[in-house]
C-alpha cells in the first residue's frame, strides 16, 4: 500500500485518506478473522456529531494507530519525525502532512505542534495525539502531555478523549496476538471556550481513566 500511496502522491490528497482508510480497515479484518481480535465502540456518536477536534487517545497498542484511521474524517496525526525516515512506510506517511516534531528539543517541539497543529486544524483536517507520549502496558499510567490541549485552547477546537483496552489483545512489542474483545470508549466533546489548557487537560485525562475502570469492570463481571 505505501507503493500504490506514493505513485499517486501527487494527486488528491482525498483520495490517499481513502486508501488509507481501505488499508486500515483491511488490517482490522484479518485480525478478527486471523487473530480472533473483534472490538466494540460505545460514543461513535460523538465523532459523527462533531465539525473538527482534537483526539486524545490511551496509547497501548499499535492497534488503535490503525483503528483510528477508520472511524475518523481527514486526520493527521503527531508523530515523531524519525519515523518519516522508515523506507516506504514513512515516505508514505509524509504524503499525509502528519505533524512531525522533533522531541529531542521539547520547546521547539511544542512550538512545531502549536503552529503545525493550527494550520492543519484551518484546512479542515482532525488531529490525533497520544498525549502519554508512548506506548503504555494494561493497567500502567503515566501523566498526560497538555500539548493537546495547549494546542485546543489556543485554536478553540473541542477536544474528544478515546480509551480502550486494546494493550491486552495486541500486547506492544510483541509478535503474538490474543483472541478477544476490544473495548473502546469515545468521549463526549469537550468545550474548551474561555477554559485554560491544564485545566482541558485534567479533564480529558479524568474522563479517559473512569472510562479504563469501567473497561476493567466490565470485563471482571463478565469472567465471573
Amino acid at each position: 500500500m505505501a507503493f500504490v500511496v506514493l505513485s499517486i502522491g501527487l494527486l488528491s490528497i482525498t483520495l490517499r485518506f481513502k486508501l488509507s482508510r481501505f488499508w486500515a480497515s483491511g488490517v482490522l479484518f484479518l485480525a478478527k478473522n486471523i487473530c480472533g481480535i473483534n472490538y466494540h465502540i460505545t460514543g461513535l456518536e460523538n465523532i459523527e456529531q462533531t465539525q473538527i477536534a482534537i483526539v486524545l487517545c490511551k496509547h497501548q497498542s499499535a492497534w488503535e494507530t490503525i483503528f483510528i484511521m477508520t472511524v475518523l474524517p481527514p486526520s493527521c496525526i503527531l508523530l515523531k519525525r524519525s519515523l518519516l525516515w522508515i523506507p516506504f512506510w514513512g515516505w508514505a506517511m509524509a504524503t499525509f502532512k502528519p505533524i512531525a516534531i522533533d522531541r529531542s528539543t521539547p520547546k521547539e517541539a511544542l512550538k512545531q505542534l502549536l503552529q503545525q497543529g493550527a494550520k492543519r486544524l484551518q484546512e479542515g483536517y482532525w488531529i490525533v495525539m497520544y498525549p502519554e507520549g508512548t506506548r503504555t502496558a494494561p493497567g500502567e499510567q503515566r501523566k498526560f502531555s497538555r500539548s493537546g490541549s495547549l494546542l485546543a485552547q489556543r485554536t478553540g477546537n473541542p477536544v474528544i478523549p478515546v480509551a480502550h483496552n486494546a494493550g491486552e489483545l495486541w500486547p506492544r512489542n510483541s509478535f503474538i496476538k490474543y483472541p478477544g474483545t476490544i473495548q473502546v470508549k469515545i468521549g463526549p466533546a469537550i468545550n474548551v471556550d474561555g477554559r485554560k489548557g491544564k485545566d482541558i487537560n485534567a479533564e480529558a485525562e479524568a474522563w479517559i481513566n473512569n472510562a479504563m475502570l469501567e473497561i476493567e469492570a466490565t470485563k471482571a463481571a463478565r469472567n465471573k
